[in-house]
């Protein structure tokens, strides 16, 4: 090889270096960048987790002093807990919560939400760490006899949920012939099936199966199955992989240890929670 030919190589390689290194040092300096704005090292700099939530029985709600309880504040709790940080609940409607996420009213959102493409738009889901789903209870007298879905499923019949949420999904499609009655409460869901102005209502289990054993007298389980499985995740905003990294991981631990599995059996599977909230 001439010289020619070595100075020419020589310049090639030379180049090909000074991009590899001007590249990884950019990439370096993204890691960097990512690092100094991720919302989990903002939490361990502020020494808090601002959490939200919706009030829903027994994922989160108010015991006898006021203080927030359930399944979910459980999980939020621990999370805060084993991240080392104070915790800060901010109660949230549900209509709005994934708009206050995304406007950092909170740090991320532990309220029961199901894992949904649509939803996965606007937020960062996190692996499910539970799984959960749609159930009916019925009103005895409006709706005896009815041991179907399609029973229920007429234009005669009032099917209650609460708004926004995946019952009200689950309502829409289930029983898109029937008359539909949406409410931002699950209360009021509830009442309006109570009083007898809906003949059913469509709630995360295990909310109807708990109205039941609350109100034999008024509701019924016309169905033993749910009627939907949906998996439930943490949300946060995202362009964050860090902190999804580390809730992901976070899951998967505790998960294992059979923390997760314990805490849902008291709060879905009995009732021994009842008298701190009556």
């Amino acid at each position: 090889m001439n010289i020619g030919k070595r100075k020419h190589l020589l310049l090639i390689l030379t180049t090909i270096f000074i991009l590899l290194a001007t590249s990884l040092a950019q990439a370096q300096n993204i890691r960097q960048q990512i690092t100094r704005e991720s919302t989990l090292t903002t939490i361990m700099e502020r020494g808090s987790l601002r959490v939200g939530f919706d009030t829903f029985v027994p994922w989160a709600m108010q015991d006898k002093t006021g203080e927030f309880i359930g399944f979910e504040i459980d999980v939020a709790k621990r999370f805060a807990e084993d991240l080392g940080v104070n915790i800060e609940l901010v109660p949230t409607a549900w209509r709005g919560i994934i708009p206050a996420l995304l406007t950092g009213k909170f740090d991320v959102l532990i309220g029961g939400m199901g894992i949904r493409a649509d939803r996965a738009q606007q937020v960062y889901f996190s692996n499910p760490y539970y799984f959960t789903g749609q159930s009916m209870a019925a009103h005895k007298e409006n709706a005896a006899g009815f041991s179907s879905i399609e029973d229920f499923n007429k234009p005669e019949v009032v099917i209650a949920a609460r708004l926004g949420t995946t019952a009200q999904r689950a309502a829409e499609r289930f029983f898109p012939n029937a008359q539909h009655k949406f409410f931002e409460r699950e209360p009021q869901v509830v009442q309006e099936v109570l009083m007898g102005r809906a003949h059913a209502f469509v709630g995360n289990a295990p909310l109807p199966a708990q109205e039941v054993i609350k109100h034999p007298n008024r509701l019924f389980m016309p169905f033993q199955e749910n009627l939907t499985k949906e998996p439930v995740g943490i949300a946060m905003r995202k362009g964050d992989p860090d902190l999804l990294n580390y809730v992901n991981s976070w899951i998967i631990e505790i998960t294992a240890e059979g923390w997760i599995e314990d805490q849902y059996r008291y709060w879905f599977e009995t009732m021994d929670w009842k008298e701190l909230v009556e």
